[in-house]
């Protein structure tokens, strides 16, 4: 069964928002292979819970642009995936892009207008 494996925080300013979750919530970030992306860890391995992601927000916000979190669900492949999301009811809004030594992410509607990411492992995806 599919799970929500991830979630991501999209921010005008990075370094602020970073700011505010290590100061509020303890959370710790780290640099995601050069690109301007931050992993978020945000408690020990051995205990409940995700980590998730820091992101520059995609546009202005305007409407289209991202302005929650993201929860990102594990699925087998994301092609069908969204073939799903769409044949339910939902719309694609990104298309899938490769997520280099991690796999593939696309980004869906759900019918009430709510985001969320579909991921799909592959460590040779490029």
């Amino acid at each position: 069964m599919p799970r929500v494996i991830h979630f991501e925080i999209h921010a005008d300013d990075p370094v602020r928002a970073r700011s505010f979750y290590e100061k509020t919530f303890g959370w710790t970030f780290s640099e995601f292979a050069g690109a301007e992306y931050w992993v978020i860890t945000t408690g020990p391995p051995d205990q409940p819970g995700i980590n998730g992601g820091l992101v520059r927000r995609r546009g202005a916000i305007d409407g289209t642009s991202v302005i929650a979190y993201v929860c990102t669900v594990q699925v087998d492949a994301v092609d069908a995936a969204v073939k799903k999301v769409v044949d339910a009811g939902g719309i694609s809004v990104v298309p899938k892009m490769a997520i280099p030594g991690v796999g593939w992410l696309a980004y869906c509607k759900d019918t009430e207008g709510n985001i969320f990411g579909l991921m799909q492992e592959d460590p040779g995806a490029s």
